[in-house]
């Protein structure tokens, strides 16, 4: 099967996490910490409800692929065809009752994302991308997703979503690129990412990021023709320190900039 053949169905597990999720949101909802620490990292019934739904969607269709979620963990996930699920990108946002937040719904071919969603089921708003193309669909209608031209660090407007999240060493390196950028903003999750496709921001730079939370936005960010990878440079999809960038001249500046600011700690 093809990429194409699968879009259908993508578009209808989207649409049974939605209906999971809707009735959660803005609602007084209970909320679980997962976190062994003393950091915070909330799960809600909500991305259960959707992630379970999205997963027997995908088993009554393809009991032959895997699946990769972030409440549910793995099933064959050495299969040829691997689905890679966050019902809940956001969901410190969610629980906020801020529509900054979306379903991550990625397929994966032989380990490499060849199709990504992000579904935003409140504001009706999807992006997808294949690596070859990506597109926004929306209450405003439809249309092709396209990085913006930066020419240089100084000039771009750089997004995380919290540099608490990261730890001393990468919050330092960090700090490096926040102050040579002209515009840095905090929040929005997967949705930073998607705002760099559609060109409405240059850069995001994250720490400690799973499969799940990356998996469904690359193919969306190469689609748009902006560049995904770690730090190091190597392909994003099994998350950590990622970079992504809309014009290879500022992810080329950032990445350097990180290497000497780690180097000099």
């Amino acid at each position: 099967m093809t990429v194409i053949d699968f879009e259908a169905f993508i578009d209808r597990l989207a649409a049974i996490s939605g209906e999971a999720l809707l009735p959660f949101f803005r609602t007084a909802l209970g909320v679980e910490n997962k976190a062994t620490t003393l950091a915070f990292d909330p799960v809600t019934e909500a991305d259960r409800a959707a992630e379970m739904a999205m997963r027997r969607l995908i088993h009554a269709n393809f009991p032959d692929h895997g699946i990769v979620g972030e409440e549910f963990g793995d099933v064959n996930p050495e299969a040829e065809y691997v689905w890679v699920l966050d019902p809940i990108d956001g969901t410190k946002s969610f629980i906020a009752g801020l529509p900054i937040w979306g379903t991550l719904i990625a397929l994966q071919h032989n380990g490499t994302p060849v199709f990504g969603m992000m579904h935003q089921p409140y504001i009706r708003e999807s992006f997808t991308g294949d690596g070859d193309g990506a597109r926004f669909r929306g209450p405003t209608g439809q249309r092709t997703l396209a990085t913006r031209p930066c020419a240089a660090l100084r000039e771009a407007t750089l997004f995380t979503t919290s540099p608490l999240l990261m730890n001393e060493a990468d919050r330092a390196a960090f700090a490096r690129i926040e102050s040579t950028v002209r515009l840095s903003r905090y929040g929005g999750d997967c949705y930073a990412y998607c705002m760099l496709a559609a060109g409405h921001i240059d850069l995001v730079i994250e720490t400690e990021l799973k499969p799940y939370d990356i998996a469904a936005l690359v193919p969306i960010i190469t689609g748009a023709g902006g560049l995904i990878t770690t730090w190091d440079g190597r392909p994003p999809q099994q998350g950590g320190r990622i970079i992504a960038a809309g014009d290879r001249r500022v992810h080329d500046e950032a990445m350097k900039l990180l290497a000497t600011a780690r180097l000099a700690l």
